[in-house]
């Protein structure tokens, strides 16, 4: 491991949650299901006591039908217009819906909803703390829906892009056949020999300026030296990092600055060994699309926070044995 010390490249990139692509229309349809859902199972545990269930889910579904037809004529006023009053339409139900979903919690709290025995108690009690963590993310979706539709305001506070994982974050990839992914933030390091020396996930996206010296510095900690040099691509640049780095002992770093008009600094990326080291940058940018294609990355399949740092650590420490094994066994033949 002696030769993995000398360089280090650190990437970041997006894990998508396995969730579908959110619409505000198909959002309020997930929490009409599933308060309607929670609330069926309640009444059928449930001494018959309290309000009664009024099932809304065919209504919703065919302001989900009328949202889709809708949205093919928006270039129209007519067709905006008849969007609006879907959503309007839509929104109500599903008001009346989370009405419904606090009174059923309430009367479970009261007494008034009980079951026959300790065990169909414990169960209505557990729908009921159910309907209690998805009333406030629904009621979420309800307000950023009507700040977009009705006053035309995409960046509400708070704003949620799945029921079941609210932590999913939306991650802006600038790509023309995937401009947008919703999940989180994962950074690697790689040494030579491809492997991975550390990996993290940010529960929120920081600026990749700020992952640079942290990256150098466990670096120095796992291997008892900062790395000869260290390459990233342009987005990890600034002056900041570049002399922090060097006071930290690395020789050379490689991360391109594209906007600069100094002559000194675009001579130094002319440089061979500048050049050399982004082309083996480049090279190791197939890390990323290994880890996705071979190891699961590209989506997560298992559920929230902790599921998804557990599988992105099941998928890199798969892929460090490997080449772990790779690197004896090419030693072990020399």
């Amino acid at each position: 491991m002696d030769n993995a010390s000398r360089r280090s490249w650190c990437p970041r990139f997006g894990v998508r949650f396995n969730i579908h692509y959110p619409t505000d229309a198909t959002l309020l349809g997930d929490g009409v299901r599933v308060l309607t859902r929670t609330m069926k199972k309640i009444e059928g545990l449930a001494c018959a006591a309290g309000a009664k269930l009024s099932n809304r889910m065919r209504s919703t579904q065919r302001c989900l039908v009328h949202i889709g037809r809708a949205s093919r004529s928006m270039r129209t006023a007519q067709g905006r217009q008849r969007m609006s009053q879907c959503y309007d339409k839509l929104l109500a139900i599903t008001s009346r819906v989370v009405g419904q979903a606090k009174r059923f919690a309430r009367e479970v709290k009261d007494g008034i909803k009980v079951g026959t025995d300790i065990l169909t108690q414990a169960a209505i009690e557990a729908h009921s703390d159910d309907l209690q963590t998805m009333i406030p993310r629904v009621q979420q979706v309800i307000r950023q829906t009507r700040e977009r539709i009705f006053l035309g305001n995409t960046r509400s506070p708070g704003k949620l892009v799945s029921l079941f994982e609210p932590h999913t974050e939306i991650i802006r990839k600038g790509k023309a056949a995937k401009p947008t992914e919703f999940g989180k933030m994962v950074k690697i390091q790689e040494a030579e020999q491809q492997v991975v020396t550390h990996y993290e996930v940010y529960d929120q996206r920081p600026s990749d300026t700020d992952l640079l010296i942290p990256a150098i510095e466990l670096h120095q900690q796992q291997f008892g030296r900062p790395p000869r040099l260290v390459t990233a691509d342009a987005g990890f640049f600034s002056i900041h990092n570049e002399g922090a780095a060097h006071e930290r002992g690395v020789k050379r770093i490689a991360i391109p600055h594209l906007s600069t008009k100094n002559a000194q600094r675009k001579t130094l990326q002319k440089k061979r060994w500048f050049r050399n080291a982004q082309k083996w940058r480049t090279g190791c940018e197939g890390r990323i699309s290994l880890l996705k294609r071979r190891h699961g990355l590209n989506r997560c399949r298992y559920k929230g926070p902790a599921g998804f740092k557990r599988w992105v650590g099941l998928g890199v420490l798969a892929d460090t044995l490997i080449n772990i094994g790779l690197a004896l066994a090419s030693s072990a033949k020399e």
